[in-house]
């Protein structure tokens, strides 16, 4: 990085540090932004406004604990020898990995962050990330965290208890106007689609990794899609093999258009159930009821 860099020492609230007008990198990510760092009581504090142009996850995933992928054979077994692999289960699908909240409560943080291009993965591209950060004695509030994804945006609150054992933890979420043919980029029959998904969700939930919170989480979700395709390749690309089945058995291997389609499931305890969950293609109104237990 390069900036201009002040100390004060006789400061009231402790000895101040500002870090003004910076540029820098982390990896192939710019950084810019002014940044104060006050070694105040009970705690020291960070606040300030960051900036990035052109955001790289990768580049961020060793701050939050992520392995780059960068490292050497050599360097991942022996990394993995001393435990730091990661320990997501084999027959698990939602991610085990712990939050490490013990140094939380280290620093206090009052912090906004806006990344203008995201390069996270080709299938779907983000972009306008925005964030303010809230860290006070190891309690975290993103408020909001909003990015553009797929032709529309999603905007969220996500609150963390970091300061509880387990932690607990909510998340209030808010899709509008996600484009379908770009969500299913790779679904040709989709690219002619001019459909769209909306939705909410609220859950909250208590553990140390996102599997544990979602498997104890309450709260709702709703979804509302139109002018969309559904197929066996579509499912094939999602991952959803039991989807996969039920559309072959519904429609066989051909591609179904739908009109609308429209959810909202309530989840108690880890479990969502169907209130509603609807199917309207050109074919037939499909109802759909069940559990999904997280």
């Amino acid at each position: 990085t390069d900036g201009h860099l002040i100390a004060r020492f006789q400061q009231k609230g402790g000895l101040e540090f500002r870090y003004n007008n910076f540029n820098g990198h982390i990896g192939d990510s710019d950084i810019h932004g002014s940044m104060t760092y006050t070694q105040s009581k009970p705690r020291p504090k960070l606040t300030g406004s960051l900036e990035s142009r052109q955001l790289r996850m990768a580049d961020l995933g060793p701050l939050i604990g992520v392995k780059s992928g960068k490292g050497s054979e050599k360097t991942e077994q022996a990394k993995a020898k001393r435990g730091d692999a990661a320990s997501q289960p084999s027959d698990r699908v939602l991610p085990h990995d712990k939050f490490d909240t013990k140094n939380w409560d280290v620093m206090d943080a009052d912090v906004k962050f806006s990344g203008k291009r995201i390069e996270h993965s080709n299938s779907l591209p983000l972009s306008d990330l925005y964030t303010h950060l809230i860290l006070k004695n190891g309690d975290l509030l993103l408020d909001p965290l909003r990015f553009g994804v797929a032709g529309g945006n999603l905007n969220s609150t996500i609150h963390m208890e970091g300061d509880r054992t387990p932690m607990r933890a909510r998340a209030d979420l808010h899709a509008r106007n996600l484009k379908l043919k770009q969500l299913f980029s790779g679904v040709s029959a989709m690219q002619n689609s001019m459909g769209q998904i909306n939705g909410d969700a609220t859950l909250k939930g208590t553990g140390n990794s996102v599997a544990d919170i979602l498997a104890t989480s309450d709260g709702q979700i709703k979804m509302l899609m139109n002018d969309g395709v559904i197929s066996r390749s579509l499912m094939e690309i999602v991952g959803l093999n039991v989807g996969n089945y039920v559309v072959g058995k519904l429609f066989g291997d051909d591609e179904v258009r739908i009109n609308c389609a429209a959810a909202d499931l309530n989840v108690a305890n880890g479990v969502a159930s169907s209130k509603l969950f609807v199917f309207d293609t050109e074919n037939a109104v499909i109802n759909i009821s069940g559990t999904t237990n997280f």
